[in-house]
Formats: structure tokens, sequence, C-alpha cells
């Protein structure tokens, strides 16, 4: 496992981290034992970074997560995210009473004092920038209650406003093989700014896992049944914002990188992890055999720089116009 470091936040962590929103919640059936196993294993092959938000599964995931790092808590990294659960687009809900009793309760599901990431979760732009967040987040910095902050993003434009704004350790980016706004101008930033950048839906919610038709049917509580136009949240955190048939299209069309790196998942999270500006990337799990599959993504071979331009050809010609939602 490789370890590189988070920003300036003095933390170094793994190359491949997990997130844990489908454990939470959202995306189908999950089972609780299933994820324990899952996480015990990722730590044991050298994972030390966990991504997890207070909605996920109203606060569920965080719960597993205490469960699973129980003694390890100063070797095992969490960050986690706040302002969804209450109205996103109201000031009040920046209010440092409020933020105050959302880390809180982070803290209590997560049986920990401090949170080594405390990360604004995909607030509009607006809020950003007319709210006292920052100064907050500052002043739970001085306290100890949290050791970093850093925002999750929907959009560039929001990430350059973070970059140039802000003392923000991290940003938390949509990035995969069909999803490579980000290369353009706001990971060169984040490098000049030393800010970490983790990348999120990496396999594009499963469409660069190659397992899907044009005509499957996701679960009725699935967010890629009930979101996959954008009707419940921002429609980039479902398939990338990709429409799901064009996307089982284009995920063929990208089926070759597959060659020699054993599936499409590992040589996707290859290629992300392979970007300079990425800190960690995180895909999702449900169960023990899907981190497993995940992790040998961390031995396939590189991609040359013939198949980087190759992909990176194929998704300014093929994909980016057809990306919907703020990017």
């Amino acid at each position: 496992m490789k370890y590189n470091k988070l920003g300036d936040t003095g933390l170094e962590i793994s190359e491949l981290g997990f997130g844990t929103w489908a454990i939470g919640g959202s995306w189908g059936q999950h089972d609780d034992a299933e994820a324990l196993k899952g996480l015990h294993h990722a730590m044991e092959a050298g994972v030390n970074f966990f991504d997890t938000a207070d909605v996920y599964g109203g606060g569920h995931s965080e719960e597993l997560l205490a469960k699973a790092t129980k003694g390890k808590e100063d070797s095992i990294h969490i960050a986690t995210k706040f302002t969804r659960m209450g109205d996103i687009d109201d000031p009040k809900n920046y209010s440092e009473e409020q933020i105050r009793t959302y880390l809180e309760n982070s803290l209590r599901r997560l049986n920990r004092e401090t949170i080594d990431l405390y990360q604004i979760h995909c607030a509009p732009l607006k809020m950003l920038k007319e709210t006292d967040v920052f100064p907050i987040l500052d002043k739970l910095k001085k306290e100890g209650k949290i050791r970093s902050y850093g925002v999750s993003v929907e959009t560039d434009e929001e990430g350059l406003y973070v970059l140039d704004n802000t003392d923000a350790s991290a940003l938390q980016v949509i990035f995969n093989v069909l999803r490579q706004k980000p290369l353009k101008e706001l990971f060169p930033k984040a490098l000049e700014k030393n800010v970490g950048i983790i990348a999120r839906v990496p396999l594009a919610s499963g469409l660069l896992t190659g397992k899907f038709s044009k005509d499957h049917k996701f679960e009725e509580d699935d967010h890629r049944n009930f979101n996959k136009d954008g009707q419940a949240f921002n429609v980039g955190e479902t398939f990338g914002g990709l429409p799901f048939e064009k996307g089982v299209e284009l995920s063929e069309q990208v089926a070759w990188m597959a060659a020699d790196r054993d599936s499409l998942v590992r040589a996707a999270l290859k290629w992300v992890m392979q970007q300079e500006a990425v800190t960690s990337v995180i895909p999702g799990f449900k169960n023990e055999k899907q981190v497993i599959d995940n992790l040998k993504s961390l031995d396939v071979k590189e991609f040359s720089q013939e198949e980087l331009k190759r992909i990176n050809d194929f998704y300014w010609e093929n994909v980016h116009d057809h990306i919907r939602g703020p990017y």
C-alpha cells in the first residue's frame, strides 16, 4: 500500500480508501455483518482512510466505522461530512450552533474525541461565500474538535473558490474515467496550493464495473433508481451525471482498459490513483468480496502515456457533452 500526504494535515493516508455510503443506505439491500467484514479486511490490507457522512443511513455508517475501528482510533483516519441533515439552502444551517450540533452527533456516533477531516457536504456556492462556515471550522480546529477540514464539492467552480479563498486542506471531487473535467484546471491548482484531493464516485456508480446492461433495474431504495435523473439530489452523484443507458454504452467503449489488468473495475481505480493530484480514491462497497476486488487494483499495471492520452481524448470527444447537472 502506498500512502500519500493529505494536503497540509500531516496525515498520510492510503492511496486506496473506502467510502461508506453504500453500507449506510440508499444503495439497495445491505448487511451490517458483511459491511464489518469488509471494513476489517480493508484495514488488514493497509487501508487507513475511510470517508463517511452523517446522512449515510442517518449516521449508521458512522456507527459501523466506530465498531470496526475501536482501539485503532490513532491509526485509522476517518473523514465525515455535515450540512445535509438540514436545508442546505438555509443560512441557519451554517450557524455555529448548528455546526457544533452536527459535529457532536458525529463524534458520538464515531466514538471519537476528534475528527481527522471534517467536510462541508456539497453546500451551494452561495452558502460557501455568504456564511461564516469557514471561520467556524477554523475555530473548531483550534479547539481540537477537528484535526482539519475540507469541502466535498459538486462543481469545479466551487472547488476553485475553496482553493482561492479558504484554508481548507482537502477537496472531495466526483472523478472517474467518465468524468475528467477536474484534470483541466482544478487539480493543477490543488497541487499548487498543497490541497489534498479525495476522488469519489470512481466507478461512476457501478457503470465502470462493466456488469450492467441497458435494461438493468435497480432496487426501489437504490439512488441509482430514485435519483437517476437528479430527482432527489445532484444528478452528478449518480452515474457521474450520465444518463444510465448512455453510460452503459460508454463503459463498453472503455472496456479495452481491462486488458492485462484483470477487470474494468481494477483498471478504472488504477487510472484514478495514477493521477498526480489524487491523494486517495474512495470506492464504495457492500461486502468483503467487493473490498477484496477493489484492493487488487493496487497491483495491476499502470497506464502508459499513450493509453492515458487515449482515455483523455475519448472523454472529451465522446463523454463530456453527455454529462448533466452542475459540473
